[in-house]
C-alpha cells in the first residue's frame, strides 16, 4: 500500500492475536507510560479549598450505560477549565461526594457516596452507582468542598425479562467545535428519550485558531493559544474535552439523559487504522499519543471500571439490553481494524480491499459480537457503530466506494450479515455516524442484485456541527438515491435522529436544523421511517425527500 503498511493490533492485552509487526522497544515504552488505573498512583497531596476556584464544576455532569440496577455518574473538576490540568495542580487529590435521588429537589435521597478524583485521571469521577430500581428516573448531583454541582437527569434500564412497550433513543455523532455550534444539543436536550448514543468524533484533534472558527468569537474574546495546534499529548487531548465540555448546549444534553458511547477517528486522529497512523508515523510514536487520546477519552466519558484504558488499549465494546425489547451490541471499529485499502478516500474497490483476511473488528470483537447474537432473546437487535454500514455508490457503474467504511471490508461486513442470519435475527438495525449527512438505507444481503433479501435496516445520524451549515437538497441528491437503489432518504442539513423501537415496529425521525454556525436554529422533523418487526426494510410508501 503507498505511504502506509498493512498491520492490525489486538487492542486487548490478553487477545488471542496480534498484528503482523511486532512491538518495537519505543511502542513497549509507550505501553508501560500509561498502564495505571484509576488510584493506583493516586497522589496523597490533598488539595485546599481554594484551589477548586469560584466551582470546579465548570464542565457539567453526565451520566451513562444504564443497567436494571445502575448507572454511572461523572463529572470532572475544572475550575478552570480553558488552563492545563483544569486549572489545578498536576499532582494531587479531592474528595468528591455524590447523592442520587427519587426527585429534582433531593428530598428523596436513595444512595450517596463518596468518589476521590485524582490529578493522575485529570480529576474526573466515575461513580457506579448500584442497587437502583429498573426503569426509573433519577435526579443526581456533587459535591466538593462548598461547592455543588448542577443538577442531572438520569434513568436506569427496564428489569431484565420485562417487555417494555416503548423505548426512544436519540443518535448523534460529529461535533467538531470551530465548524459551528451545538445547537442541535439543545434540542436534543429537550426530546423525550431514555437515553443517546454517540456515534463517535466528540471532539477533533484539529488546530483552531483564538476565534474560533466558525463561531468567530467577539473580539477581545480569544482562545489560548493551546488550541492552536493539533493535540498529540494528554494536556492536549484534556483541553480539547474541555473546551467542548465548556458549551452549555452540550452540558445540557449531557444533564438531560444518559449517554452510551462510543469513538470514531477525531478522539484520536483523522482515518488511523489500529497502531497505523494517517500520516505513517512510526508506531512508538503513534501508540504513544493513542494512549494518551484513550486516557482522555476515559476521563471524559461516563464509562465503567472496566473501560479504563491499559495504555494504548481500551476494551470499548460493549452490550447493554433494554429489558426485551433491544439489545445493544456496541461496536469499535477503529481500535482492532486492518488498514484501509488503497489509502483511506474513495477508490476502486480491488483485490486488496476483498480480501477475505481483512477485519474491522477484530477476531475477538468478531466472537463476543457473534456470540451475543446466538444469546439474544430481545425483539430488536440494534448496533450503535461509527461508520456506514451499507454500501455507497456514488454512480451506478464502476463507483469508488469509501475505503474507509465498510464498504472497505466487504469480507468483515459479510462476516457480521452471516452471523445474523444464523442467529435467525430479523430485526437488525444499524446506528452510523461519520459521514455528515442523514442516510436511510435498507441493509442487503448482495449489495450488487437489488433483488436480493434485505437483512435490516441502517440509520445513518449527521453531524451535531460538522461541516458547517450543510444545505437543504445538495446536488448529488438525485444522484445518489439513483445509484443507490437501498437507499431511501439522503439529506445534508446537521441535527440528529429520534428512532422509536415498539414490540411491532422501529421508527427513525431525521430531525434537522437549517443553520449552525450561528446559535439559535429551529429544530424541524424532515422525515420519518418506519420499519415493521419481523419485516426487515423501510416502508417505502414514505417520503424520502429533503
Amino acid at each position: 500500500m503507498t505511504g502506509r503498511q498493512d498491520r492490525a493490533w489486538a487492542g486487548v492485552a490478553t487477545a488471542p492475536w496480534i498484528g503482523r509487526r511486532s512491538l518495537t522497544l519505543t511502542a513497549a515504552a509507550a505501553v508501560l507510560a500509561f498502564t495505571v488505573a484509576p488510584g493506583a498512583r493516586a497522589s496523597t497531596a490533598g488539595l485546599r479549598v481554594r484551589d477548586l476556584g469560584d466551582t470546579p464544576f465548570t464542565l457539567g455532569v453526565a451520566s451513562g450505560d444504564p443497567l436494571p440496577d445502575a448507572v454511572v455518574l461523572w463529572t470532572r473538576l475544572a475550575p478552570r477549565p480553558w488552563e492545563p490540568g483544569g486549572g489545578l495542580p498536576a499532582v494531587g487529590t479531592a474528595l468528591v461526594s455524590w447523592e442520587v435521588a427519587e426527585d429534582e429537589k433531593f428530598a428523596r435521597v436513595v444512595r450517596r457516596g463518596r468518589a476521590v478524583a485524582t490529578g493522575d485521571f485529570g480529576y474526573s469521577v466515575h461513580a457506579d452507582v448500584r442497587g437502583l430500581r429498573p426503569g426509573r428516573s433519577y435526579w443526581y448531583r456533587f459535591r466538593a468542598g462548598p461547592w455543588i454541582s448542577p443538577t442531572g437527569r438520569t434513568r436506569t434500564a427496564p428489569a431484565h425479562g420485562s417487555p417494555p412497550g416503548r423505548m426512544r433513543l436519540g443518535v448523534a455523532s460529529c461535533q467538531q467545535y470551530d465548524e459551528g455550534y451545538y445547537t442541535a444539543l439543545a434540542h436534543l436536550a429537550h426530546e423525550d428519550l431514555d437515553v443517546v448514543f454517540f456515534l463517535g468524533d466528540y471532539i477533533y484533534e484539529n488546530a483552531i485558531d483564538g476565534r474560533a472558527g466558525a463561531r468567530q468569537l467577539p473580539s477581545g474574546s480569544r482562545l489560548p493559544d493551546d488550541f492552536a495546534h493539533e493535540t498529540v499529548t494528554l494536556e492536549d487531548y484534556r483541553l480539547r474535552y474541555a473546551l467542548g465540555k465548556s458549551d452549555p448546549d452540550l452540558q445540557a444534553a449531557h444533564a438531560a439523559h444518559p449517554w452510551c458511547v462510543t469513538w470514531d477517528d477525531h478522539e484520536v486522529e483523522n482515518n488511523y487504522a489500529a497502531d497505523i497512523s494517517q500520516d505513517n508515523a512510526p508506531p512508538g510514536q503513534f501508540l504513544l499519543r493513542r494512549a494518551a487520546a484513550y486516557r482522555a477519552y476515559w476521563e471524559n466519558m461516563p464509562l465503567r471500571l472496566p473501560q479504563c484504558p491499559t495504555g494504548p488499549y481500551m476494551r470499548l465494546y460493549r452490550r447493554l439490553h433494554y429489558g426485551r425489547l433491544a439489545q445493544f451490541d456496541i461496536l469499535d471499529t477503529r481500535q482492532y481494524r486492518s488498514d484501509q485499502a488503497y489509502g483511506d478516500g474513495w477508490q476502486q474497490p480491488g483485490p486488496e480491499s476483498e480480501d477475505p483476511s481483512r477485519t474491522l473488528l477484530g477476531p475477538a470483537q468478531e466472537h463476543w459480537l457473534s456470540n451475543g447474537f446466538q444469546h439474544c432473546t430481545a425483539t430488536w437487535n440494534i448496533i450503535p457503530q461509527q461508520v456506514a454500514f451499507s454500501r455507497r455508490r456514488l454512480r451506478p457503474q464502476d463507483s469508488p466506494l469509501s475505503m474507509d467504511a465498510w464498504d472497505g471490508y466487504p469480507a468483515a461486513r459479510k462476516r457480521l450479515l452471516d452471523a445474523a442470519d444464523a442467529a435467525g435475527l430479523t430485526n437488525l438495525v444499524v446506528l452510523s455516524g461519520d459521514s455528515h449527512i442523514h442516510l436511510a438505507m435498507d441493509i442487503k444481503a448482495d449489495f450488487d442484485d437489488p433483488a436480493s433479501p434485505t437483512r435490516g435496516v441502517e440509520i445513518l445520524g449527521t453531524s451535531v456541527s460538522s461541516d458547517g451549515d450543510g444545505i437543504e437538497k445538495p446536488e448529488d441528491w438525485q444522484s445518489l438515491l439513483n445509484a443507490n437503489p437501498h437507499m431511501l432518504y439522503y439529506a445534508k442539513r446537521r441535527g440528529y435522529v429520534v428512532v422509536t423501537l415498539t414490540p411491532s415496529q422501529a421508527q427513525a425521525d431525521y430531525r434537522v436544523l437549517p443553520y449552525v454556525t450561528r446559535p439559535g436554529a429551529p429544530i424541524s422533523t424532515a422525515t420519518s421511517l418506519t420499519c415493521r418487526a419481523g419485516h426487515p426494510g423501510w416502508d417505502r410508501t414514505l417520503t424520502s425527500s429533503p
